[in-house]
């Protein structure tokens, strides 16, 4: 009986002592001291691609060097950098079969400032037919780091101009792709392009907690750091009309403040059996480049889950104390977290907001699309959040008790999987939608 009543005593004291080492890291005021640093007017919105995200990442970068996490494969920094390609068009001409098709029926995707073709040069050769769904396909051909001439089917022409918005940011690559946009599947053709290419340089920043045991067995936790920048109030915002500045409080600054609170409390810890990555990715709003470059860098086998936050500073639907999961229908990752979560007074639900198909619209995207358990956990009312992509979005709306909460649930319900005990199931890649 002594000894069952002294593993009992132990337990309440090892349980209390946790609580303890949890609310001393994860506070509100540990969380507002970051956030205020994140959305404050001097980082000017962080927009991908301005010296005011430069300095947001330099920012979160010496916070991780703070923390002690290491650098990605050890390379001394913590900028995970990468070049885009901005393709300004010059001329392009074509012809199938002997005829001659308009330029305004011509898009190519290429970081190429000249491409000369023919039927004889080394591009495959697709169609997208009136049955596909356009900028899918469109997408695959473009991401797919292969050579093509995609003939695309005149029941498209309403939407086929809009391809041009590819060619605002791309990877730099040695592949390039042609839209031709006709009836006709030409058996011989000559197509030439000219561009301007200009180069741009962005970053994600990463560090890297390693595990214990399963070394080569990834979590991660992420949030993208930029935002909209600078520019005017939209129309009929009730707002200061001299604030031209888009902070970006909860979006994302919130979810990019967990990342990094969330990397503390893991180094402190140092009980983590597998690897944990902490991801802030850059260029989320203008097409989710950094996130897709980070993607790239890992076999999604070795991923094991994915924890995205993505605007957790306001109260959900429910109230306080509880959050979302989007995607929560792909793989059992939610179950377990829910789980996880009981007795602690905080609940995660299924995503209400389906229609607005929020699972692939933020940076787990890309890795859920490759089967890895990849999801985003937010708050946001994404049918009635007042300050959305507004100059209102500023740390005063913000609740900052209720998101280090949330913070706190993350951990209570990640517990198992960052301990190599749980293993969510994978996206159906074949069921993907």
């Amino acid at each position: 009986m002594k000894k069952v009543l002294s593993i009992i005593i132990f337990s309440i004291i090892i349980l209390q002592v946790a609580a303890q080492n949890i609310n001393s890291i994860i506070n509100e005021k540990k969380v507002e001291q970051i956030e205020k640093v994140l959305s404050a007017d001097d980082m000017q919105g962080r927009r991908a691609f301005t010296p005011a995200a430069d300095k947001a990442a330099a920012f979160i970068a010496q916070e991780f060097k703070k923390t002690g996490l290491r650098t990605l494969n050890q390379s001394g920094s913590y900028l995970q950098s990468f070049t885009m390609v901005k393709a300004k068009f010059v001329s392009a001409s074509c012809i199938f079969d002997g005829t001659s098709i308009e330029t305004k029926n011509i898009i190519v995707i290429t970081s190429k400032t000249e491409i000369n073709i023919t039927e004889k040069s080394s591009f495959e050769k697709a169609q997208i037919t009136a049955d596909l769904n356009f900028f899918s396909e469109a997408r695959k051909y473009i991401q797919s780091g292969k050579n093509y001439l995609v003939v695309v089917d005149t029941a498209f022409a309403k939407n086929f101009g809009r391809l041009t918005g590819f060619k605002n940011a791309m990877f730099k690559s040695e592949a390039s792709v042609i839209f031709v946009l006709s009836a006709n599947n030409p058996s011989t053709y000559a197509i030439t392009a000219k561009h301007d290419i200009t180069e741009q340089k962005l970053a994600n920043v990463v560090g890297i907690l390693p595990g214990k045991s399963k070394t080569q067995e990834y979590v991660i936790f992420s949030g993208h750091y930029d935002h909209l920048g600078v520019g005017s109030p939209r129309e009929g915002e009730k707002h200061d009309d001299k604030d031209s500045i888009y902070n970006g409080a909860n979006d994302d600054a919130a979810g990019t403040t967990a990342v990094m609170i969330l990397a503390r409390y893991y180094k402190k810890m140092h009980n983590n059996e597998r690897t944990i990555i902490f991801a802030a990715f850059t260029a989320e709003e203008v097409g989710g480049f950094g996130a897709q470059y980070f993607s790239k860098q890992f076999n999604p086998e070795q991923v094991i889950a994915m924890f995205n936050i993505e605007m957790i500073g306001t109260e959900s639907k429910w109230g306080a104390n509880s959050a979302y999961i989007t995607g929560f229908e792909k793989t059992d990752m939610g179950k377990i977290l829910q789980a996880n979560l009981q007795g602690s007074g905080f609940n995660f639900y299924p995503d209400p907001y389906i229609k607005e198909n929020l699972f692939y619209r933020s940076d787990n995207a890309t890795l859920a699309r490759l089967g890895v358990p990849a999801h985003t956990i937010s708050t946001s009312k994404m049918d009635s959040e007042p300050n959305y992509h507004k100059v209102s979005d500023e740390i005063g709306t913000l609740n900052m008790h209720n998101m280090a909460e949330i913070i706190k649930a993350i951990v209570i319900s990640a517990k198992g999987i960052v301990a190599g005990k749980e293993t969510p199931s994978r996206v159906d890649t074949k069921r993907l939608n």
